[in-house]
């Protein structure tokens, strides 16, 4: 299977959300290192990858009406 790596920009775009937004509020608390996003080579830039996300983002909407709780790890734990 094959992945689409993005970078903070173009993830951006295809979310609606500002770039700052993703760095400063979503990578690390919803997004992540190892789920949502690589850092390739051991360095500073870090891409996307596109299919985990929206995974995430359909699978959470799709739950909404119950009582979900985001887990570290990427899973969930519904209560």
């Amino acid at each position: 299977m094959g992945y689409t790596y993005l970078t903070t920009e173009g993830l951006a775009e295809r979310i609606q959300y500002t770039p700052r937004t993703i760095r400063d509020s979503l990578k690390d608390s919803v997004l992540i290192e190892g789920i949502h996003y690589i850092r390739p080579f051991g360095g500073r830039k870090i891409l996307y990858i596109w299919e985990t996300i929206e995974r995430d983002m359909t699978g959470m909407a799709a739950e909404d009406d119950d009582l979900t709780i985001p887990m570290a790890g990427g899973g969930a734990c519904h209560g």
